[in-house]
């Protein structure tokens, strides 16, 4: 398909433009292609804003999880991670309006319509506001009467009295950020992620910080939780007053510019995209679920270890892909058509380099990494590590892929695809468990994503791209 001179040489070449194009100073957007270099410029920025922020992030963990977990005990710690797993289901809780708020600003960026950007940016605002406080009242309503220590399994004592309290602090910080994370959709869909990014970074250090006051003080659960998830709060909030007050308080959400109409299309693609979360999240979940149960608790170990090596692939190329979600919907607001298609294909081609190469190689030496990692126990075998290696490649292109439909608002079309994946990938997946073990799984998932996503998509990106060439108005509901 490609050979050595022409991946190396292609390699050099995205190093060399990538390098040219990250740069603190913006270009002259009078033109379309000083537009365009501007687009890859905060691509760029975003992406290396974004790994700086995760590093930062998983270094303040491997620093705080020892920490709290000497100071807590086992069975506190462990409260404090179900509590965590719980309150990260709450992700779904805003229906999708944060991405459908992304999309809308990208959009009236795409049109410099700064009337359109202020009644979404307030219509969203006071709509996620509206559902942060029906969270909080359904959740004081429904506290006296949850038997938490049932609920969390828990038998010490202090650990009982810790429960509720811990877990309503989790709450409130959840509530307080979901109006707050406003600022950052409107960053994003400005295709400024690198400044939300840099606020992440604060968010971690502030945690740290605060973790580390609380342990030195003897604080209860309860002002540890405060302590973690109080510092990516106070960030957003430095985050929001830095752009709604000193930056571009014109932005700022208001009242008055709250509208039915806004907040209706808000809501509309919002919601789309909760049912593609939905989706994606059955059909990528199923895996230790299927492990446990056909094969035993042993086998989830046995396949979730080499599963999370190659994992660093596709997180890696998501750090450098999503920022284009939003220069795809400026760029169509704009039907400047011909970025679109040529930034598509080049972002596919980079993914397919950067994933594969080191995809063979985890196939290849995957087990003597994984003994070097965490031991001879987890021996996978080639068969099981081959599917890995395939899937691997396959989710990060279709992750790409995404980005572009996310941006064109193409969503039905993922939806119909993702929900028939999940379901016949899991089904498959049982079936191969049963007959050929552990690599039936990872197996099982690679032929239900070819038969109902990547087909599909091939029948169906030339027709989405002709209509785009031909200016033909792309439906907003996808």
């Amino acid at each position: 398909m490609f050979d050595r001179i022409d991946l190396i040489g292609s390699l050099k070449k995205f190093a060399k433009e990538a390098a040219l194009t990250l740069r603190l100073k913006t270009f002259d957007t009078s033109t379309s292609e000083g537009r365009s270099k501007e687009r890859y410029r905060r691509v760029a920025l975003t992406a290396v804003a974004s790994g700086i922020a995760k590093g930062i992030s998983t270094l303040t963990a491997l620093i705080t999880i020892p920490l709290t977990l000497n100071y807590l005990g086992a069975e506190r710690y462990g409260l404090w991670m179900t509590i965590s797993s719980v309150v990260l289901m709450l992700g779904f809780a805003d229906l999708g309006m944060g991405n459908g708020l992304l999309n809308a600003i990208s959009e009236a960026n795409g049109k410099d319509d700064r009337e359109a950007a202020i009644n979404y940016i307030s219509s969203g605002f006071y709509m996620l506001g509206a559902m942060a406080l029906l969270i909080v009242a359904a959740f004081m309503i429904a506290y006296p009467y949850v038997p938490w220590p049932i609920v969390f399994n828990i038998k010490s004592k202090l650990a009982t009295q810790e429960a509720g309290p811990a877990i309503a602090v989790f709450v409130a910080i959840f509530a307080v950020n979901l109006p707050l994370g406003v600022v950052q959709r409107v960053q994003m869909g400005y295709q400024e992620g690198y400044q939300t990014n840099i606020y992440q970074c604060l968010g971690s250090i502030l945690s740290l910080i605060a973790v580390l006051l609380v342990i030195y003080v003897q604080g209860g659960l309860a002002w540890l939780v405060l302590a973690m998830g109080g510092g990516p709060t106070l960030a957003l909030l430095l985050n929001w007053i830095f752009l709604f007050r000193l930056r571009s308080p014109w932005l700022r959400p208001q009242w008055r510019r709250a509208t039915y109409a806004s907040g209706t299309r808000i809501f509309r693609i919002g919601f789309l995209f909760f049912v593609l979360q939905l989706a994606v999240t059955f059909s990528f979940a199923s895996d230790n679920l299927v492990a446990a149960q056909v094969l035993g608790p042993e086998a989830v170990t046995q396949y979730s270890v080499p599963m999370r090596l190659f994992s660093i692939l596709p997180m890696i190329m998501s750090m450098i892909m999503v920022p284009l979600w939003p220069a795809y919907g400026e760029a169509i607001a704009r039907g400047e058509m011909g970025w679109i298609r040529k930034t598509l294909i080049k972002s596919l081609f980079i993914t397919f380099l950067m994933v594969a190469l080191p995809s063979l190689f985890f196939v290849l030496f995957g087990v003597p990494i994984v003994h070097f990692w965490v031991g001879p126990e987890i021996t996978p075998s080639f068969l099981l590590l081959v599917g890995m290696g395939i899937w691997t490649i396959l989710s990060a292109l279709g992750s790409t892929l995404g980005m572009f439909l996310n941006g064109i608002n193409i969503i039905k079309l993922q939806i119909f695809c993702a929900s028939l994946f999940g379901i016949s990938a899991l089904l498959v997946k049982i079936l191969l468990a049963y007959i050929i073990g552990l690599p039936g799984i990872i197996w099982g998932t690679i032929i239900g994503y070819t038969v109902f996503a990547v087909i599909p998509y091939i029948i169906y990106l030339p027709k989405i791209m002709s209509n785009m060439n031909s200016h033909q108005k792309i439906n907003v509901n996808g």
